[in-house]
Order: C-alpha cells, then structure tokens, then sequence
C-alpha cells in the first residue's frame, strides 16, 4: 500500500469520524439559562437536552479619560478608611441574602472601587451575638462572600478583594437587644492596601 493510499485512508476514517461526533452531539440541544440583567423566558430543556450556565456579564472597570490617579485620595490607608468612602451592607437575622439596602450600598462601593483601580479593599463578615460561635463563623463567611460575589459581579476585580468572617467576636454595637443587633449584621469593608 502506498503512502498516498495509506493518507487518504486516513482522511477518510477521520472525516467519519468528525462527521459521527457531530452528529451525536447535535442531539444534544443546549438550553443557555436566561442572564440576570434580562427577563425573557427560557423554554425549559427537553428530555437529555444539555443546561449550558451562561459567563456572568461582567461589565469592565472604566476609567475617566486620561486614567485615573490614586491623588484625590487621602495618603494613607487609616485616612481612607476614616473617611468612610465604603458603606457596610446590612443582613436579616440568621441570612445571607442580599437585601435591596445592602445592594443599593454595594453598587455605590463597586462605582467608587472601580473609579479607584489602586485600591484593594477585606469584607468582614461580622453577626450578632446570638447562636454559637460556629454557626456566626459559618454566617459571616456566607455573608462577605455574598457581597464579594455581588462586588465581582459589577465589575470590581475578584483578586482585589479579600474575605474574612469574624462572626460574633467583634461586635459593633453592644447591648443585648435588637436596637444593637441589627447593626451587627452586617459586611464591614476596609482598604487594605493602595498603589
């Protein structure tokens, strides 16, 4: 057998075999879940049909034109943080779950992150003092990654933000009664670190 019938074999039992592929997965109908910023409904998959999750529309940060310099900020870290240019995001009792406040604060935080590429900023997840110390870890971890993900998800780079849950143990309001727990729940933001 020559080369050129052995090449050509080849191509053959390849281009079957792409062609068969092919056809296997064009059974396998791909149903794109609907973006959150949209409200169209989505047929639902068929029987075996595959659920494909769509990219989360990250918009990219923008910067002013001419770029934007860390100058209008104060000079030191302790600086910024006192000026309080990051709002805390607020929580119901023994959740998670963004509330329409905590969000409206987050928009506002990412706007001001994103004006500021330099600054790379710790969420503090923080409860109040009842249940175990165990269970509030738990909570103010699942509360500052909710703020992260929400934070990414507008368009602040993930690498720039850190999380660390400090369940009860650092309280900011201390009396023993809702007036004093509801501030407790809650995302602390602070600058970490400025170029």
């Amino acid at each position: 057998m020559s080369n050129q019938t052995l090449t050509a074999r080849l191509a053959l039992v390849l281009a079957v075999v792409v062609a068969l592929v092919g056809a296997g997965c064009a059974h396998h109908a791909a149903v794109t879940a609907p973006s959150p910023n949209r409200s169209e409904a989505v047929p639902a998959p068929s029987q075996g049909a595959t659920v494909v999750q769509p990219e989360p529309t990250i918009a990219p940060a923008t910067l002013p034109a001419g770029g934007m310099t860390s100058s209008d900020l104060p000079a030191t870290v302790d600086a910024i943080n006192k000026a309080g240019y990051l709002k805390d995001a607020y929580f119901d009792t023994s959740k998670a779950d963004l509330r329409a406040d905590s969000r409206d604060s987050l928009a506002t935080d990412a706007g001001w992150l994103k004006r500021h590429p330099a600054v790379k900023i710790e969420i503090e997840g923080h409860c109040d003092e009842r249940n175990t110390e165990a269970y509030n870890l738990a909570l103010g971890w699942r509360r500052c990654n909710a703020a992260k993900d929400y934070l990414v998800s507008m368009g602040v780079p993930a690498p720039e933000i850190t999380t660390i849950s400090y369940g009860k143990e650092r309280p900011f309001a201390t009396c023993h009664d809702e007036s004093c727990w509801w501030q407790n729940r809650r995302d602390h933001f602070l600058v970490t670190a400025r170029q």
